[in-house]
């Protein structure tokens, strides 16, 4: 099974990738720019462990060029895409929100031509939970009211949208994934968990906004990605196009996993601040649906996924 996955170097497409290329019959290509948003060091580390695998091919590409793009497709005749290539971030977009119409909108249509014209089977790609915005009526199900609070989510919102689109009139067959706060080992270094541990071993102050007020639908990434295996093995099964939260169902406070992590001797220097603007209060997914389709119950212990998220750090970043 040929399968392309973009964003191969990031924290979802690697971890994905490593599954995929663990299993017999699987021949991944991995496409990424590589780009600086966060420490380039960390995807080189994520890319050379994926290069050790004969199965698996590199190929340093920026989604929005299209010819380049077009080439890939044109030779490697794929049978599935998960797209995770995009520019993450709900804080950065208040600055850069450029950024995010080229790379999430314009670079998603990129993807989507191709998946349209080698009549790829399936495309996967990621959306997120802060299409959501900040509904309130919890546990949020797939056919809420979707309204972004800031431009990450906005674009993420207009991408579900020209795939149904897509769909509608070319026949492609999409799946959304709405990922609630996806955390574990190889983690963004600007998301939360990884920045608390990070803080602390490089003598940092961490920033906790609103005071630690948050709660977060926190999911660990090794129970993502089987989902997404799931998901991929039983593709007959699935509509044409849908949608699905990625998520544990188990909110969890920033208060207590900060908690927790200083009982595991992790206690940077904390610097209490206000609301960010474009932060969301607070994220909770109802995974029903999901778990109805693929079977799937046995999320891991949060506490147990930390501590090996805090071992994952010290062996691999110090």
């Amino acid at each position: 099974m040929k399968i392309l996955i973009t964003g191969s170097a990031g924290f979802i497409g690697y971890n994905l990738a490593i599954n995929l290329l663990c299993k017999k019959g699987f021949k991944i290509t991995g496409v990424d720019n590589l780009n600086d948003y966060y420490d380039v060091s960390l995807k080189k580390k994520r890319n050379n462990i994926l290069k050790k695998f004969k199965n698996f091919e590199f190929i340093k590409v920026d989604i929005n060029n299209k010819l380049k793009l077009e080439k890939i497709f044109k030779k490697k005749k794929f049978d599935f895409v998960f797209h995770f290539a995009a520019q993450a971030g709900v804080r950065y977009s208040i600055d850069h929100p450029r950024k995010y119409i080229e790379s999430n909108i314009m670079g998603f249509y990129n993807i989507l031509e191709n998946v349209k014209k080698y009549k790829i089977k399936r495309l996967f790609y990621a959306s997120s939970s802060s299409v959501y915005g900040e509904n309130k009526n919890f546990p949020l199900k797939e056919n809420e009211k979707i309204s972004p609070k800031n431009i990450y989510g906005l674009t993420k919102k207009i991408d579900e949208e020209i795939g149904l689109i897509f769909n509608k009139y070319y026949n492609v067959k999409l799946v959304g994934l709405r990922f609630f706060t996806i955390y574990g080992e190889w983690g963004r270094p600007d998301m939360m968990m990884i920045k608390f541990i990070s803080s602390y071993y490089k003598n940092k102050t961490f920033k906790l906004y609103n005071f630690g007020k948050h709660v977060r639908d926190f999911t660990y990434v090794g129970d993502a990605v089987k989902i997404m295996y799931l998901l991929l093995k039983n593709h007959k099964k699935l509509n044409n196009f849908d949608i699905f939260n990625i998520c544990s169902n188990n909110p969890i406070n920033l208060k207590e996993i900060i908690l927790f992590l200083k009982k595991n001797k992790i206690s940077p220097k904390i610097k209490k601040v206000t609301l960010q603007k474009a932060d969301i209060l607070k994220t909770h997914g109802d995974n029903s649906k999901l778990l109805k389709f693929i079977k799937f119950n046995k999320f891991s212990n949060w506490k147990e996924s930390v501590k090996k998220t805090i071992i994952w750090y010290q062996r691999n970043m110090l």
